[in-house]
């Protein structure tokens, strides 16, 4: 893996680092395909029950690295016309789709592709200094990784566009108040509070999780019925697990439940 992206895998937490600090960790091709490949480990190794997505310094993600999309832009490179469909779309899915539960710590300025990773994951924690900003139309674009999709569902259809076509930075206090982040925390504890979040999470019930986020995610665009159909789909999955059987004694007793992820 490039070194553009850190990985560091304890005790049933992966963490997963933009490491590009001297760029506010933007995102170059290298650094999205690592980010990628690091996504999809953590998505198999059934050793991993949670997962924190932070960046390296004092910004989380600022974005495509304008710089080098620039460069290819003026050597007449195709290379930018293919980013999104080939790097950052798979990269939003990747990630929503993760089969257990995804914090992202928020440690500094998100922006541009940026936010809208931050965007797909289960938590978000914020660091009182994060801003958060849909810098795509400053540039002449328009949405991408997912932000379409996931930020009307966070905050509605009208705030959604008001902060995608106007284009200016929120702090976090005002990601708080609209519900775009779970939490605000002093600056120097994004990670640590992320963590702190990831282990509670890590000590749960991991398949009933991914249940519950498959179940959301299918509902989002789905009818009652189906979406009926597809809860007793996901309940039927959990209630075959040792965690359920075991969980279930464990609350007829009054004894805190021990859940192993199957």
């Amino acid at each position: 893996m490039s070194d553009t992206v850190l990985l560091d895998r304890s005790d049933g937490v992966a963490t997963i680092t933009i490491n590009r600090p001297e760029a506010l960790n933007s995102l170059t091709v290298e650094c999205k395909e690592a980010l990628l490949d690091a996504v999809r480990l953590v998505s198999a190794d059934r050793t991993v029950r949670s997962v924190v997505l932070t960046g390296k310094g004092r910004a989380f993600c600022a974005g495509q690295d304008l710089r080098e999309h620039l460069q290819l832009l003026e050597a007449g490179d195709p290379a930018p016309l293919r980013t999104v469909p080939e790097h950052y779309n798979p990269l939003a899915l990747a990630l929503a789709e993760l089969p257990k539960p995804l914090v992202a710590a928020v440690n500094g300025p998100a922006a541009g592709a940026g936010a809208s990773l931050a965007f797909t994951a289960d938590f978000r924690i914020a660091a009182e200094g994060a801003t958060f900003l849909l810098a795509f139309a400053g540039v002449g674009l328009s949405l991408d990784s997912g932000a379409s999709w996931t930020l009307p569902r966070l905050i509605g259809h009208a705030r959604a566009t008001a902060l995608a076509i106007l284009a200016e930075p929120i702090t976090a206090s005002d990601a708080l108040e609209m519900g775009l982040v779970n939490a605000v925390v002093p600056d120097d504890r994004a990670l640590v509070a992320g963590h702190e979040l990831a282990a509670k999470l890590a000590a749960g019930p991991t398949v009933a999780y991914a249940a519950i986020k498959e179940s959301l995610r299918f509902a989002a665009t789905a009818s009652l019925p189906d979406a009926l159909a597809k809860e007793a789909e996901m309940q039927a999955r959990a209630a075959a697990t040792e965690d359920h059987r075991a969980a279930t004694a464990a609350f007829v007793r009054k004894e805190r439940p021990t859940f192993v992820g199957r």
